[in-house]
């Protein structure tokens, strides 16, 4: 890991992808822009270091170094797998404030199978972006149909936004969203919302 000093004396990590320099100087101005003292003990290592690691996390579904590895086993079914319940975490790209909640998904496997953690990591890792909830349902529909070469992936999304539980409205909801890759049958179909609502009705 390389690390260099910034005029800010502290570290810049070159591995993570981000500008630790900018961030910081970034940082600092809202706090000054918002009437903060950035020098104030409680700001200091905000700004120094808090809040540019935490962006670099919750970012790094931008790089593809932290994308995970979709290694794939042969399996002689074609019978949908379904894994509900997978949480999910994400920034407003409008607010930069999270949105978070639940994804369920399935896929019909073409003689091949995934290991169930890999996909609440792909998940995982695709949510660490600034996006909207439309396009990060479809982003993670589109991309387990690439990654597993599977011709039908559905995928439904329940999260709540807390720019609109925290400003605007100040109420809290909950947005659903879903995406279909492919043809599902009806028995798929109707598999796929009894997992759900197995789920939902255990919590």
């Amino acid at each position: 890991m390389t690390r260099n000093h910034s005029q800010f004396g502290t570290t810049t990590d070159e591995t993570d992808g981000i500008d630790h320099e900018k961030a910081q100087r970034g940082v600092r101005l809202l706090l000054e822009a918002v009437g903060e003292d950035p020098d104030r003990a409680g700001l200091t290592d905000t700004w120094q270091r808090r809040v540019p690691e935490t962006f670099a996390t919750l970012t790094d579904g931008n790089r593809d170094v932290a994308k995970p590895t979709m290694r794939t086993f042969e399996a002689e079914t074609d019978d949908l797998v379904v894994k509900t319940g997978i949480p999910v975490y994400s920034l407003c790209e409008h607010h930069l404030l999270p949105f978070f909640g639940t994804v369920h998904l399935a896929y019909r496997p073409d003689g091949s199978v995934v290991g169930l953690s890999k996909l609440t990591r792909y998940v995982r890792w695709c949510s660490r972006q600034l996006t909207m909830q439309e396009r990060l349902t479809n982003d993670i529909a589109s991309g387990l149909a690439d990654e597993l070469d599977a011709e039908t992936v559905l995928i439904e999304m329940n999260a709540t936004h807390l720019c609109e539980v925290m400003r605007g409205i100040e109420t809290e909801s909950t947005t659903t969203t879903r995406a279909t890759i492919g043809s599902p049958t009806d028995t798929e179909l109707e598999r796929f919302r009894s997992g759900i609502e197995q789920t939902e009705a255990g919590r």
